[in-house]
């Protein structure tokens, strides 16, 4: 079941989640940091929850120059593998495309296995920016569309 994010226990699971895992290491994520970003109200954060565990968690951004921003794919270490990564963008996906026709995300430089799982969805490449979060790595902005803005109906 995927669902609302639901306090600060599973906030700071989720937050220690990202600051314990790739790609978030090498970014310099810190637990605070994470948790900073997971307490964001102008954020969604949703959880995968499989019998009363959370296997991993998606943040969206819904706000600025690129709304239908799918922030954040995080999956528990011990859950990958599963599919659960696949089910949660499928989900932030629908979610998305309620309010865009398109949906962005980055994936760093250093992450070609989750580019490749995001090309396989259906997303394309739009550019890199390079040193962007940190130097001597970039980040490639990808984009799945159903269509251009000025087509698009709620």
């Amino acid at each position: 079941m995927i669902r609302r994010l639901a306090g600060e226990a599973e906030l700071g699971l989720c937050a220690r989640m990202m600051a314990e895992s790739e790609p978030w290491i090498t970014l310099r994520r810190s637990l605070e940091a994470s948790a900073a970003n997971l307490r964001d109200r102008g954020k969604e954060v949703y959880v995968m929850d499989e019998e009363g565990q959370v296997l991993g968690f998606v943040v969206v951004d819904l706000r600025g120059p690129f709304s239908g921003y799918l922030q954040t794919v995080c999956v528990r270490a011990d859950a990958r593998g599963r599919g659960c990564g696949t089910q949660l963008i499928a989900w932030a996906e629908e979610r998305i495309f309620r309010e865009s026709p398109n949906v962005f995300l980055c994936v760093s430089t250093f992450n070609p296995h989750a580019r490749r799982l995001y090309e396989r969805l259906g997303y394309t490449p739009v550019g890199e920016l390079s040193d962007y979060v940190v130097r001597g790595h970039g980040e490639i902005l990808l984009r799945k569309s159903r269509g251009p803005l000025s087509e698009f109906r709620r």
